[in-house]
C-alpha cells in the first residue's frame, strides 16, 4: 500500500485558513445582521481582522518564519491582502448588486476564491525560503 505524503505547510495553511474564513464570517455577519452596517462597511471590517489573524498564526504555524525584518515581512503580508481585499469587495459587488446572488453564498464562494489567492501570494512573495 502506498503512503501519501502530505504536506505539512498545505495541510497548517488549509486549517488556519478555516480558521481565519470562520474569523471572517462571524464578524462580517456580527456587523450586517446584528449591528445592521452596510454589507460592503461590513466586509472591509471582516476583512481587517482576518487579515490580522492570518498574519499571527501564518507568521508563527504555518510558514514558521524567523524574519528579523518583521515590518517588511508584515508589509508584503497585508500588501498582498489589500490585493486581495479589493477582489473580495468587488466580487462580494460583483455577486450580490450584479448577479442578485444572495449574499451567504456569496459570501462563501468569495471567500474560497480569497483563500487560495492569499496562499499563493504568501508562499512566493511573503514568507518564500
Amino acid at each position: 500500500m502506498k503512503y501519501i505524503k502530505i504536506d505539512r505547510e498545505l495541510v497548517l495553511y488549509v486549517v488556519f485558513g478555516a480558521f481565519t474564513f470562520f474569523v471572517n464570517i462571524i464578524v462580517y455577519f456580527f456587523f450586517e445582521d446584528v449591528l445592521g452596517v452596510n454589507y460592503l462597511i461590513s466586509n472591509i471590517i471582516a476583512w481587517f481582522f482576518s487579515v490580522l489573524f492570518a498574519y499571527i498564526t501564518n507568521r508563527i504555524w504555518v510558514f514558521e518564519s524567523k524574519s528579523p525584518d518583521i515590518l517588511k515581512e508584515m508589509s508584503l503580508f497585508f500588501g498582498g491582502r489589500i490585493f486581495s481585499g479589493v477582489v473580495d469587495t468587488a466580487l462580494m459587488y460583483l455577486f450580490i448588486d450584479v448577479l442578485t446572488i444572495g449574499d451567504t453564498i456569496s459570501k462563501i464562494v468569495v471567500q474560497i476564491i480569497v483563500i487560495v489567492l492569499n496562499y499563493i501570494f504568501s508562499k512566493l512573495i511573503v514568507f518564500k525560503d
